[in-house]
């Protein structure tokens, strides 16, 4: 099966300056102790356009709920309002838990996001809840949630029908259209274009692998909270690939924790926060994004310690030539098709510059914004 020539362009990206693969970014517009959501969504738009201005290729918003130092329960929400502040970059969800929503809102959600950005929307799916299983029986009105799970592949599908405007003759969802969507184009008089968002696929282990090799579909790794999987699937993902009219090749990029600051010092404190922020969501105590100050003041007991420990060895961070080489390293060793970056840290101050640094660390292009 052949890839359409325009659906695979919209998902590999070209690497800029001297960058081995694509750059891109992922925000869970994180908020700091003493800052509020709308600082945070404030900071969200700086970041996209500081992206969009050195060459990044995409950015993306992951929903989560439940979680203080967290505001991006609504993707299609904040994607609205970036598409508003942007005009080339990709915009897309990294992911829509997919379990949580009925799949013709999502499919009305993209459709309108994609009206509104044509031919710069990205549909990241994923299967987990992005929150407690109490939350996730919230949203779902049922406490039958592995149910949600084990029913993806049937969502994901029907999600598809939706976008495609393709259920067959008889299908009791035929007369069924999501819009803005396909359906206007063939409507009388009808113009409405009939592109929709390429679908990818989100995990941090094998299932998604394989069901997004099996389909074709561009897969995304959460290597920042599952660094141990990260290969194992990059490879189940390969092997399982089967040529779509999406992709002729495997695609695959992974989310990776990086923070650069301007001194090493200063790096280490900023993530050894963001850790103790982990810690307490681990531990069913989340709150916002704890400063600094507290974190170094905190009394970490040794288990607490020991997760720190292992938490930051997988965050690539220090100064800006270090942290270039750490992602360099993490290409080389699971053979990436793109990094997509997420920058942790308490002030927002911080993380707009982190960027900033990586893309000079890169040579990455300037451009107004």
């Amino acid at each position: 099966m052949a890839a359409d020539d325009t659906a695979a362009d919209e998902i590999r990206g070209t690497a800029q300056g001297t960058a081995p693969v694509p750059l891109s970014v992922l925000d869970l517009v994180t908020v700091g102790a003493g800052h509020t959501a709308t600082e945070a969504l404030r900071t969200g738009v700086d970041l996209a356009r500081l992206a969009e201005a050195r060459g990044f290729h995409r950015f993306w918003v992951a929903e989560h709920h439940s979680m203080p130092g967290v505001a991006s329960s609504s993707p299609a929400v904040i994607l609205a309002h970036l598409a508003a502040h942007t005009d080339r970059i990709r915009l897309g969800s990294g992911g829509v838990m997919l379990p949580n929503h009925a799949p013709l809102v999502i499919a009305e959600q993209f459709g309108t996001l994609e009206a509104m950005a044509p031919g710069r929307i990205d549909l990241g799916l994923g299967r987990a809840p992005g929150t407690d299983g109490a939350t996730a029986a919230a949203l779902r009105r049922t406490e039958r949630l592995n149910e949600g799970a084990d029913d993806f592949p049937q969502q994901l599908a029907e999600l598809t029908r939706f976008l495609d405007d393709d259920f067959p003759d008889g299908h009791r969802y035929r007369r069924i259209h999501a819009v803005p969507g396909p359906v206007q184009a063939t409507s009388p008089g009808g113009v409405q274009s009939t592109h929709r968002p390429p679908i990818w696929l989100l995990g941090s282990s094998g299932f998604s692998a394989r069901l997004a090799g099996l389909l074709g579909l561009p897969f995304a790794f959460a290597h920042h909270f599952s660094a141990q999987n990260t290969v194992p699937a990059l490879d189940l993902y390969r092997e399982s690939f089967t040529p779509s009219d999406v992709l002729d090749e495997p695609y695959a990029l992974i989310g990776v924790s990086a923070l650069a600051t301007d001194d090493e010092k200063e790096a280490r404190r900023q993530v050894l926060a963001a850790a103790l922020n982990m810690v307490r969501l681990r531990t069913g105590r989340p709150g916002l994004v704890p400063t600094p100050e507290e974190a170094e003041a905190y009394p970490f007991s040794p288990m607490e310690q020991d997760f720190v420990e292992s938490w930051n060895a997988n965050v690539v961070h220090g100064t800006p030539d270090e942290v270039r080489a750490g992602l360099d390293e993490l290409h080389k060793r699971t053979g990436a098709d793109e990094l997509m970056i997420t920058a942790n840290a308490h002030s927002g101050d911080i993380r707009l510059r982190s960027y900033e640094l990586i893309a000079d660390a890169y040579g990455l292009p300037t451009t107004s914004a």
